[in-house]
């Protein structure tokens, strides 16, 4: 998949291997529809830092869940 192209099929992507990898529960609350393409770099950054990442401490994971639910619309 080429992330250097922004489009809603990118975005749709990395927020279904962010659910995953992170283990999201409330998975309606990362819904492709609910962002813009506007915060495509900021959504790819997180998307970036989730997958360098092994595993994640709580602090994280209600830091990077908070910073998602501000980029939706």
């Amino acid at each position: 998949m080429d992330l250097s192209k922004q489009s809603r099929e990118n975005i749709e992507f990395m927020l279904e291997e962010m659910k995953n990898k992170l283990q999201i529960v409330n998975a309606g609350a990362l819904n492709a529809k609910s962002y813009d393409t506007d915060q495509y770099e900021d959504l790819r950054d997180i998307y970036e830092l989730v997958e360098k990442k092994q595993s994640f401490s709580v602090s994280e994971l209600d830091a990077i869940v908070s910073e998602l639910g501000r980029l939706r619309k």
